[in-house]
């Protein structure tokens, strides 16, 4: 982490993920209770930048074809998590925004835009970048998060204060996801640089962190973002999350990947998101997240 106090921000939103099941609610709004309970706070020695409380999670009428659900409520969201975001940019702060589901990813993006060029490391075990142009299937933010911010979908969500779009493609670096993650091939296409868990595991850590930095710390740019789905992690040691798909990282390889790029001077904030306490009974994922959150920060 660079030299900038952290501040530490509740993000609780779930208005990106379909329910688990009828009549739930995703449970990933807990995320930032779990981690304070394991005294995350006190360990990163951070200010308290308080809690954005996200607007209610009703999907309606909602149906299949009629675009993002929640969309009026995230784009209302995203805008007030942007004011507080960019507050503790202007004020020397390192943000340290505790999710909440993918979808705060808009908010931290469009606070970035405000301010600059920045650019953004999407560690995620899915490239969440699914589209109009590439699926009929549109409608959670939190499986669109990256499209949406590089400016794919629809305008309330994507064209927020006529920014779109929040980052740009050439601007971004994907990290962790699934060997046979679907687009991959898109993303090359793009420019996008991707490190699947295969080739982060052949080049190694090092020389993959290493890589990220000389695409991010280019001139044009003014910082870049840090954004963690625990999703990233496998299963065997991070179940606790809506889509636990197998082959992904151990929590040492995540440290080794986290820890240089958050204590880079370019690095600007950090978001950690999906954790569901609701698949956590006796908290021990909580804790082991938070050890890793932890020593990542701390370098």
């Amino acid at each position: 982490m660079t030299n900038r106090r952290p501040a530490l921000l509740d993000a609780p939103s779930n208005l990106g993920l379909r329910p688990p099941a009828p009549g739930t609610v995703p449970g990933c709004y807990k995320l930032p209770g779990a981690l304070r309970d394991n005294g995350l706070r006190l360990r990163l020695a951070a200010e308290d930048a308080g809690c954005l409380t996200p607007p209610r999670y009703d999907r309606g009428e909602w149906r299949s074809g009629d675009g993002v659900f929640n969309a009026a409520a995230i784009a209302t969201y995203t805008v007030k998590l942007a004011d507080r975001i960019e507050a503790l940019l202007m004020e020397n702060r390192f943000p340290v925004v505790l999710g909440g589901d993918c979808s705060i990813l808009l908010g931290s993006t469009l606070a970035l835009s405000r301010r600059g060029r920045y650019g953004l490391v999407f560690v995620d075990g899915h490239d969440d970048f699914r589209h109009p142009g590439n699926s009929t299937g549109i409608g959670a933010a939190a499986g669109e998060d990256l499209a949406l911010a590089t400016g794919r979908g629809q305008p309330d969500l994507t064209d927020i204060e006529g920014r779109r779009p929040y980052v740009r493609d050439s601007d971004v670096v994907v990290l962790g996801v699934r060997d046979e993650d679907a687009n991959q091939d898109e993303l090359h296409d793009l420019g996008i640089p991707v490190w699947n868990v295969s080739r982060i595991r052949q080049e190694g850590s090092a020389a993959t962190t290493a890589s990220v930095l000389a695409h991010l710390e280019r001139a044009e740019l003014d910082g870049f973002w840090v954004h963690l789905d625990a999703d990233v992690l496998d299963p065997d040691v991070m179940p606790a999350v809506d889509s636990p798909d197998p082959g992904g990282l151990r929590h040492d390889e995540l440290i080794a990947l986290l820890s240089p790029l958050l204590a880079a001077p370019g690095c600007t904030g950090f978001q950690v998101t999906v954790f569901d306490p609701d698949l956590d009974p006796d908290g021990r994922l909580a804790r082991e997240l938070t050890d890793t959150l932890v020593t990542s920060l701390h370098g």
